[in-house]
C-alpha cells in the first residue's frame, strides 16, 4: 500500500514500497523505484546499446565458460531495501547465490553491477542508486560513459565504494575471478571482436 507523504498542504505524493513496485512491474516495463518513487528508463542511443551489448557478451561469455554464475540484463529487478528496486544494466550473481532465487526479482545486492550512463539517467546512476548500491553491499560497480569514454570503476573498501584503476589500461575485476578487460575495448565506435578479446584468457 503506497504511503502518502506531504511537503505542504498542496504538495503531496505517494511513496511505493518495494512490494508495491514489484506487483506493478510488468515485462517490457523498464523503471526503477528510487526512495519510493518510480523513475522510468529512457530509450538509449546506438552508442549506449552497442557498448552495453559488447560488455554483456564479453563478460557473459567469460562467466559462462568458467561456470561462475549468471549475468542478468536490465529485465531483472534487484530489490534493495523497502523502497528501492533497480533494474541495473548488468548484474552478476555468483553460482552459490543462484539457488532459491524468487522468479520475480533478485532479493539482495549482486556483487557486481554495471550501469551505462545516458543523459536522462546519469544523475541517478551516480547519485541515489550509487548510494543504495554502496549501502546494501555491492562489491564492485562499473559506471560506463559511452559519450565521453570516461569510464569509472569502484570497489568496496571498508564499506565504501572507492574508485580503482584510474589511468590504467588493463582493468582486473575484483569480483569475477580472473576476468580483465582493456579500456581501449570500451569505445562504442571501435569495439573489437569478442573472439579476439576472449583469446586473452586462453
Amino acid at each position: 500500500m503506497p504511503t502518502l507523504v506531504a511537503e505542504s498542504k498542496t504538495i503531496q505524493r505517494d511513496l511505493l514500497t518495494a512490494e508495491d513496485f514489484l506487483d506493478w512491474l510488468e515485462p517490457g516495463v523498464h523503471a526503477d523505484l528510487i526512495d519510493g518513487e518510480t523513475a522510468m528508463h529512457s530509450p538509449v542511443n546506438l552508442r549506449h546499446a552497442n557498448l552495453l551489448n559488447f560488455v554483456d557478451r564479453l563478460l557473459g561469455s567469460y562467466i559462462d565458460k568458467h561456470r561462475l554464475g549468471a549475468l542478468y540484463r536490465e529485465v531483472v529487478a534487484v530489490r534493495l531495501g523497502s523502497r528501492n528496486v533497480f533494474l541495473p544494466d548488468l548484474a552478476f550473481v555468483p553460482t552459490e547465490r543462484l539457488a532459491g532465487l524468487p522468479e520475480s526479482h533478485i532479493p539482495f545486492a549482486p556483487p557486481l553491477i554495471v550501469e551505462a550512463l545516458s543523459p536522462r539517467t546519469a544523475g541517478r546512476d551516480v547519485g541515489p542508486k550509487f548510494a543504495a548500491y554502496e549501502e546494501h553491499g555491492v562489491e564492485e560497480y562499473w559506471v560506463l560513459d559511452p559519450e565521453t569514454l570516461e569510464h569509472r570503476f569502484y570497489e568496496r573498501i571498508d564499506g565504501i565504494l572507492t574508485a580503482f584503476g584510474e589511468g590504467e589500461e588493463v582493468m582486473h575485476s575484483r569480483v569475477v575471478s580472473g576476468f580483465h578487460f582493456r579500456r581501449s575495448w570500451l569505445d562504442p565506435d571501435a569495439l573489437p571482436p569478442i573472439s579476439s578479446c576472449l583469446a586473452e584468457f586462453a
